[in-house]
C-alpha cells in the first residue's frame, strides 16, 4: 500500500519553495524541473526515457483518474521521471482492466507531490528558464541539507545521460516476410518508434549507444534510426562520430528528438540549451516543404542552433510559437530528422507520416541498389 500523506517540499534553485501533501516513496529527489502540457498521456510521459533525471509537473488539473493499463502504455520498462509533481491526484481511477497510477508510482519508487500551486510554478518557469530543483516527501526534512544537495546537483547542461536509459545488449524484433532491416541506435528509445517500425513491416534491431559502425553495418541494415533521449546532445562525442560514418556510406537515415539533434551535429551544426524546452502535445509546426501546420508532441530542452547552421542542411520544419527548428534534411544525403514526436502516443497523429517517409525512402534506396546491380 501506498505510505499515508504527509508533508511534501519542493525547493527550487533561484530560492522559491512549495509545500503540498507527499506521498509514495519517502525519499529526496533533484534534477532539473520541467513542465508537460499533456491532458493525457501521463503514464507515457512518466515512462518516456527522455525525462531521466527531471522533476515533471503535469499542468492539467487532474491525474491519475483513468487509471493505467500498464504494458499498452509504457514507453519503456520502467519510470524514468524522477519526481511528479501536480495539483490533483485522483486516488480512484475509471477504467475497468486499469490499475491505479498510485500503485505504479509505489512500485518503481518516485516521489509525488500534489496540492501545490502549478500554475504559479509553471508561471515561474516560464519567466526565469529551466532550472535545478529538489523534491522531498520525507516526514522531517533538514531544510538546511536539502539546500546544500540542491547547490550540488550538477546542470542538465554537458550532461551524459544517454547511459542511464540505452540497452545493454543488443536485441531484434523480427516481422515475417518483412522487406527491409532497420538499425535503431537506442539513445533512449520509446517503445512506440519500435511499434510504429514493425507495424509498417520493417524487422529492427535495437543496437546500444556506444556500439561502434562496423557492428551496426554487420547487420546489413537498409536504414538507420536515431531515437530519442535525455541528456546534452553536445557532449555525446562518439555517438556523433559513429553517425558521420554511416552518413558517408548513404545510407537512408531517420532522426527523432536527440536523434535529430546528433545527425544536425554530426552534419556542421550546433546545438543549443532553450530557455525552458518544448514539453506536451500541442505545439503547432510548420512543414516548410508542403505549407502544412501539424499540431505536435515535444519533449525536449535542446535544440539545433539556427545561427550556426551547416550548409550541408535545410530546414524543413519550424516551430510556429518561437521560430525553433523542428526538423532538417541533409542535402546529396538520403537522411532526415525532426524535433517532435511522430510516434507520439496517445498522440496527435498528424504527423505519422514521417514514418511512410522513411519507408519511401527504404524502398526508393533498395530500387536504385537492384538497378545499379542489373546494370553492370
Amino acid at each position: 500500500m501506498f505510505l499515508p500523506p504527509y508533508k511534501g517540499l519542493l525547493l527550487l534553485e533561484d530560492g522559491s519553495a512549495f509545500e503540498g501533501t507527499g506521498f509514495g516513496a519517502e525519499t529526496v529527489v533533484t534534477g532539473e524541473i520541467c513542465f508537460t502540457t499533456n491532458m493525457a498521456g501521463y503514464y507515457e510521459t512518466l515512462t518516456d526515457p527522455s525525462f531521466s533525471h527531471q522533476l515533471v509537473i503535469f499542468t492539467h488539473t487532474h491525474i491519475g483518474n483513468y487509471g493505467v493499463r500498464e504494458n499498452e502504455e509504457m514507453e519503456s520498462t520502467r519510470i524514468h521521471a524522477k519526481g511528479f509533481i501536480c495539483r490533483n491526484f485522483s486516488k480512484v481511477f475509471s477504467r475497468n482492466n486499469a490499475k491505479s497510477l498510485q500503485s505504479l508510482l509505489e512500485q518503481y519508487q518516485v516521489p509525488v507531490i500534489s496540492d501545490i500551486d502549478t500554475r504559479a510554478l509553471v508561471q515561474k518557469i516560464r519567466v526565469q528558464g529551466a532550472m535545478n530543483a529538489i523534491l522531498s516527501t520525507q516526514k522531517n526534512p533538514d531544510l538546511n541539507e536539502l539546500k546544500q544537495i540542491l547547490r550540488n546537483t550538477p546542470s542538465m547542461k554537458g550532461l551524459h545521460l544517454t547511459p542511464f536509459v540505452s540497452t545493454s545488449n543488443a536485441y531484434e524484433i523480427t516481422v515475417p516476410n518483412a522487406k527491409y532491416k532497420v538499425a535503431v541506435i537506442d539513445y533512449g528509445v520509446k517503445m512506440n518508434i519500435l511499434r510504429e517500425l514493425t507495424q509498417k513491416g520493417i524487422s529492427i534491431k535495437v543496437f546500444p549507444h556506444l556500439t561502434s559502425y562496423d557492428e551496426i553495418m554487420n547487420y546489413a541494415p537498409d536504414g538507420i534510426m536515431l531515437t530519442n533521449g535525455p541528456g546534452d546532445p553536445a557532449s555525446m562525442k562518439y555517438e556523433v562520430q559513429v553517425i558521420q560514418k554511416l552518413l558517408d556510406h548513404n545510407i537512408p537515415i531517420f532522426g527523432i528528438c536527440l536523434g535529430h539533434q546528433l545527425l544536425a551535429i554530426a552534419a556542421g551544426c550546433k546545438t543549443i540549451k532553450m530557455h525552458h524546452g518544448h514539453r506536451g502535445a500541442n505545439h503547432p509546426v510548420k512543414n516548410l516543404l508542403t505549407g502544412k501546420c501539424e499540431i505536435t508532441s515535444q519533449n525536449h530542452g535542446f535544440a539545433v542552433d539556427s545561427t550556426h547552421l551547416s550548409d550541408q542542411v535545410e530546414v524543413t520544419h519550424i516551430n510556429l510559437n518561437d521560430k525553433s527548428i523542428e526538423g532538417l534534411q541533409l542535402k546529396h544525403k538520403k537522411a532526415f530528422s525532426v524535433q517532435y514526436h511522430p510516434e507520439s502516443c496517445p498522440g496527435p497523429h498528424d504527423s505519422k507520416y514521417l514514418f511512410e517517409q522513411f519507408l519511401n525512402m527504404l524502398t526508393s534506396n533498395q530500387t536504385k541498389g537492384l538497378n545499379a546491380a542489373q546494370s553492370k
